[in-house]
């Protein structure tokens, strides 16, 4: 609009009698005030004395504007693999390497388009539809030549399929122009170009790229590159919104249009889970036909001897225990290097779960010195507690009983505040989504209607909705000898709980309890079946604890608990599998 050339017409405004003009795009009058349109357009005396370089250049102005209204054209695997990078991106502010994201989840996703027939094929998906719509001057070019074009004119940093990055996305290419049928640029039902198909899709043996599976593609980059980051910090990061997870698509480019089909793609309302994750893991590396993974040696941070040292140190347990955890994990096998690598083309394809194994280890080491039975636990403590009074000046033994009551004390206040946060927690995104693009102005109208009231709500009770957010750390819960308030065993002793025999340290106990007697058939999904009203008291705590801990089911941990039994105490479980034989046959005669 000109309000320069708009400045001849002298007319006062029949709305709001002001004499302030400016042109539409049509070349009508309208008042900048009131924004009143007349029926007045501006004459043009002699057409040839415009300049043709004036004329293009509103051709083009005008062009952009409608562009930029539609704009790109764009691909379901295009989004994801925006979404891929921005959580790549944010991995990397947490402290892992650039090869995670420039090499490692770069080529998994490559493989990953190429497994889908997405591109890095022959024959690609998107191609099959658009070959009658490929302009006559570039039929020369084959199809594995075109390929990158397949990923439309806008792609994302790491995609080496010919497509350029954000900055440079008026660079000229080489690949054939391929104009979109009408269907595919004038969809009301959806953003992106194939957001309808590919809602319908199923086909059989693709696995569906996901919101979710963005986080096992993430897992499986972080667990190639054996990274700090287990699977329950990698959730929990999401959690607190360090990694972009839940409406993550609000941060596409403005050209994105996101709506209709797109919103059930990329629109979630649930916070991922851990047992969920696993299984698309599981699903994610034996669709993309991976090899052995790196081998998780003992200086690797993921050996259980390493995770059992930092879970000790964040539920505040004795350092001692660590020989004992250490072990545990020798007898059971479970810190070979052939357990704990992944394999996802072996017969079984399955990694550990190296965060909940490591938990069940201390669980394990917790029953042998403590049983957990409510009565021998709450003994042990009564000697500990009359000999700390006594010696006072040497080291401390370590107290059950009291421990019990600062985690337990520690952990309630740690949860409230947690189930608070979720509470309040805003799903609805800061960018609306409609259902189509007739509904846009509607659904943004009142959205803008929905902030206004929140704003004036707020300031009538003086407070702001916005959540604190926290910055990333790796534990949870920090304890120091300094800290007067709550008590830290880390240095306390275990000598009150172990008894010397000859020159080894055995324990005082000598009695133990199996979680699971008798374990699931095969054909099952479960290995086995938790009842809390069948456990001591003690155990749920345990189990409560180390679950909030790493936010998964508390049967989830008692399964591996059972597991880690089963490997420790193979001589206990073969005299029940032949108990149990003995039975049946005698049931039978």
């Amino acid at each position: 609009m000109d309000l320069v050339e708009a400045e001849e017409f002298k007319e006062r405004c029949t709305q709001c009698a002001a004499v302030s003009w400016g042109l539409t795009d049509e070349g009508k009058y309208y008042c900048t005030s009131c924004h009143n349109v007349t029926e007045i357009s501006k004459e043009v005396i002699n057409t040839g004395a415009i300049p043709n370089t004036k004329i293009q250049a509103i051709n083009r102005g005008l062009k952009r504007k409608r562009k930029l209204e539609k704009g790109w054209d764009w691909y379901v695997c295009e989004g994801f693999q925006y979404i891929l990078c921005q959580q790549a991106e944010a991995l990397k502010t947490l402290g892992v390497g650039p090869e995670l994201k420039n090499e490692v989840l770069h080529n998994f996703w490559k493989r990953y388009l190429q497994k889908s027939k997405q591109a890095y094929c022959k024959n690609p998906i998107y191609t099959s539809r658009r070959k009658t719509v490929v302009l006559e001057d570039n039929l020369s070019h084959s199809d594995w030549e075109s390929e990158p074009e397949l990923l439309s004119d806008f792609s994302l940093p790491f995609v080496e399929s010919g497509a350029e990055s954000q900055s440079d996305v008026t660079t000229q290419k080489s690949f054939p122009v391929i104009k979109a049928s009408q269907s595919e640029t004038a969809s009301v039902c959806s953003g992106s170009l194939d957001g309808v198909e590919y809602s319908r899709r199923k086909e059989k043996g693709i696995v569906k790229m996901t919101m979710p599976r963005t986080l096992a593609f993430c897992y499986l980059s972080l667990l190639w590159q054996r990274e700090t980051i287990t699977l329950s910090d990698l959730l929990r990061f999401v959690e607190e919104d360090h990694i972009p997870y839940i409406n993550s698509f609000q941060h596409f480019p403005e050209e994105m249009k996101l709506y209709g089909r797109d919103k059930g793609i990329f629109a979630i309302e649930s916070w991922p889970d851990y047992e969920d994750i696993y299984k698309k893991i599981i699903e994610v590396a034996t669709f993309l036909d991976l090899p052995r993974f790196p081998d998780i040696t003992e200086d690797c941070c993921l050996h259980p001897n390493i995770l059992c040292m930092k879970y000790l140190m964040e539920v505040n347990l004795p350092d001692e225990m660590h020989n004992l955890t250490c072990q545990v994990v020798k007898l059971t096998g479970i810190g070979e290097v052939d357990f704990l690598t992944f394999d996802p083309i072996a017969k079984m394809a399955k990694t550990v779960k190296y965060d909940i194994q490591a938990i069940a280890i201390i669980i394990v080491v917790l029953k042998l010195l403590f049983l957990l039975d409510d009565n021998l636990e709450w003994s042990l403590s009564n000697l500990a507690e009359k000999h700390n009074e006594k010696n006072k000046e040497d080291k401390p033994w370590f107290d059950f009983r009291k421990w019990y009551q600062v985690m337990k004390k520690t952990v309630d206040e740690k949860k409230q505040k947690w189930e608070e946060a979720r509470a309040k927690y805003l799903w609805k995104s800061e960018k609306p989504l409609y259902h189509s693009s007739i509904d846009k102005s509607v659904v943004y109208k009142r959205r803008e209607m929905v902030v206004n009231l929140q704003k004036q709500f707020s300031t009538l009770v003086d407070s702001t909705p916005t959540v604190e957010k926290k910055s990333p750390s790796s534990f949870q819960f920090n304890w120091s000898e300094e800290d007067t308030d709550r008590t830290c065993f880390h240095g306390h002793s275990l000598q009150g709980i172990l008894k010397k025999k000859g020159q080894l340290l055995t324990t005082k106990n000598s009695l133990y309890w199996l979680s699971t007697q008798k374990f699931c058939k095969s054909y099952c999904k479960h290995v086995t079946t938790y009842e809390e009203s069948n456990y001591s008291l003690s155990y749920q705590f345990i189990l409560n604890l180390f679950s909030f801990l790493l936010r998964i089911k508390t049967s989830f941990l008692h399964e591996e608990v059972s597991l880690v039994e089963k490997r420790l105490f193979k001589a206990k479980y073969s005299k029940i599998k032949k108990k149990s034989s003995r039975s049946k046959k005698v049931r039978r005669y």
